[in-house]
């Protein structure tokens, strides 16, 4: 599974490869990332040789080669039918990734992104804490932003004022601390996750339901862990 930044700048590496014959500078890959700085490009370009993704050439100056692309990579119409693309420099990790020629309707354009579902999360009592990864799921990156992300089950009612229900899936962003307000997967006690709303009561953690029915539950700061925080939410209607 590929972070929204190591897909973008894989798939950045391999069009100007194809544009051109020769990989990007540093500096342009920075640009095209809108990153800070090139040490985020460095572990970027680390993680995909990592991973398989690409390969390091021996004594050359930005000599990279493309050994392979994600599953969920789909070439457009036009490069299928062996048209050279048009790069559009500086897009990528803006407002549209990869700007792309209008293509027939029934051609998917979304790039995507896996997501390990790990397990069943409890928006109610505290169940044990998060199994491992079961499968993946694929989403659009649009709904995902940056970072790690992963999928759980939700299962109970304390959240349903939040619009989440039992049944649905969650998308967490892996993330270690929270704003109050914000609603988290919570580990409390090293072994119980919870789905809830993150407050603050003087030196405490508050863990709020969205359902009257439910107390809220207090807690000091050393006995919860912020696991993640939710950014997204899908729901099947049967």
């Amino acid at each position: 599974m590929l972070t929204r930044k190591q897909h973008e700048l894989l798939l950045f590496i391999h069009e100007r490869m194809k544009e051109s014959g020769i990989p990007p500078s540093f500096d342009e890959m920075k640009d095209a990332l809108d990153l800070a700085s090139k040490s985020g490009i460095h572990r970027l370009i680390t993680a995909l040789e990592e991973r398989g993704f690409i390969r390091r050439l021996p004594n050359r100056a930005r000599a990279l080669e493309v050994i392979k692309m994600p599953e969920s990579y789909q070439p457009s119409l036009q490069q299928r039918r062996g048209f050279s693309p048009s790069v559009i420099q500086g897009s990528l990790g803006k407002a549209e990734p990869v700007r792309r020629a209008p293509e027939p309707s029934n051609e998917s354009t979304s790039l995507t992104a896996q997501v390990p579902m790990m397990g069943r999360i409890a928006a109610g009592v505290p169940i044990s804490a998060i199994q491992n990864n079961t499968h993946d799921i694929t989403l659009p990156l649009e709904m995902l932003g940056q970072g790690e992300h992963y999928a759980l089950e939700v299962k109970g009612d304390s959240m349903i004022e939040a619009g989440i229900f039992d049944g649905d899936t969650v998308i967490i962003r892996n993330v270690s601390t929270a704003n109050p307000g914000d609603i988290v997967v919570a580990l409390v006690d090293d072994e119980e996750a919870t789905l809830k709303r993150f407050r603050r009561k003087g030196a405490s953690i508050a863990l709020e339901a969205a359902n009257p029915a439910f107390e809220t539950r207090i807690f000091g700061p050393d006995r919860v862990k912020v696991q993640g925080k939710l950014v997204g939410l899908i729901r099947r209607y049967h």
